[in-house]
């Protein structure tokens, strides 16, 4: 079944993660059954709606054999700039935050393909660095001022408690698939076509996998990490927004520091550092075990302290997993590394 929708076979882990979130899902229904309900899945939907986007445009950057952890900065910086100039503006417009945001995005995410390829900088210095520098930049031009709901843009605040799907509770009041699950597979669609159905996604691969191989064939390796970044930066701007009006309460200090989980979970879901390799489905897989341990170990009765200690575990089982892989497929190959 999996061949005939996906067109290729199930990577090892994919299947190791699909059997984690349902035996998570089992453990969890078993201790509450309250955790098997619409109004769970819509919640977890909804609050793992930015990691997911987060995702994508990481997994871009990775594959190339790129790394990035400025896009939280990124997001809110975008995000936030948005909100200003609709609000001094006196515009209120859902579009126009959107493309300035995305603008804002795309920008940063220029300067740091600049300053990756055009220096030889190592891009996780590179990032870091960046990421101080748009969050503070941020800062010192626009302040860190928050805007509750009522203060926030009308069409923001709106768009954020819009659904596709409103459900009945057996206490009166209701709950909603949100607006923001189309948008997501909208965006993971859209990510997967440009990886595995262009000859853009194609370089992509091939500079991930080896970078002076690629620009002997002909790739050009400067417009295709100039792409990946873009692209992430593009994302991360469109992904402030919605942070911003999921949480209906604009503070643009609240989304920084959330990079390390987002890059563990596209990790997790089989990319890898090196670059060359990543799924859609595995990303998608990952997040799905950070957003159930962040959400759901209440229902085990199980503080929020356990949160990290639970994904840790998981993380590591998962690295020690994908190296004891990675050298049986090396041996398989006769590929022997000195020391």
């Amino acid at each position: 079944m999996f061949r005939t929708i996906f067109k290729r076979k199930a990577t090892s882990m994919e299947k190791y993660l699909f059997v984690v979130v349902l035996a998570y899902i089992a453990v969890v229904g078993i201790k509450n059954p309250l955790f098997l309900s619409l109004e769970t899945l819509f919640d977890t939907i909804r609050s793992g709606s930015t990691m997911l986007l987060f995702g994508f445009g990481l997994l871009v950057v990775l594959v190339s054999g790129g790394l990035d952890v400025s896009f939280t900065a990124i997001a809110a910086a975008s995000g936030y700039l948005a909100v200003r100039v609709l609000l001094v503006a006196g515009i209120d417009s859902l579009l126009l935050a959107v493309l300035v945001s995305a603008a804002a995005g795309l920008a940063m995410g220029i300067v740091n393909a600049l300053l990756i390829h055009a220096f030889g900088l190592h891009p996780l210095i590179v990032t870091l660095g960046t990421q101080s520098v748009f969050y503070g930049g941020m800062a010192l031009t626009l302040g860190t001022k928050s805007f509750s709901s009522s203060q926030m843009p009308d069409s923001i605040a709106q768009f954020g408690a819009a659904s596709i799907w409103d459900v009945g509770s057996g206490s009166g009041s209701t709950y909603g698939l949100t607006v923001f699950f189309p948008i997501a597979v909208l965006i993971g669609t859209l990510t997967w076509f440009l990886l595995y159905r262009t000859r853009l996604g194609r370089e992509v691969f091939a500079i991930g996998s080896d970078a002076d191989a690629a620009s002997r064939i002909g790739v050009n390796v400067a417009f295709v990490r100039g792409f990946v970044y873009a692209y992430s930066g593009i994302l991360a701007g469109i992904t402030g927004v919605i942070y911003f009006a999921n949480l209906r309460f604009v503070n643009p200090t609240s989304i920084v520091g959330s990079e390390l989980f987002v890059l563990a979970a596209v990790i997790i879901g089989g990319a890898t550092l090196t670059g060359g390799e990543g799924t859609i489905l595995g990303t998608v897989l990952g997040i799905a075990v950070v957003q159930l341990f962040q959400n759901t170990l209440v229902f085990l009765g199980l503080s929020s302290s356990f949160n990290n200690f639970f994904f840790g575990i998981v993380l590591l089982i998962t690295l020690a997993t994908m190296y004891a892989q990675k050298r049986k497929s090396n041996r398989r190959e006769l590929v022997f590394r000195e020391g």
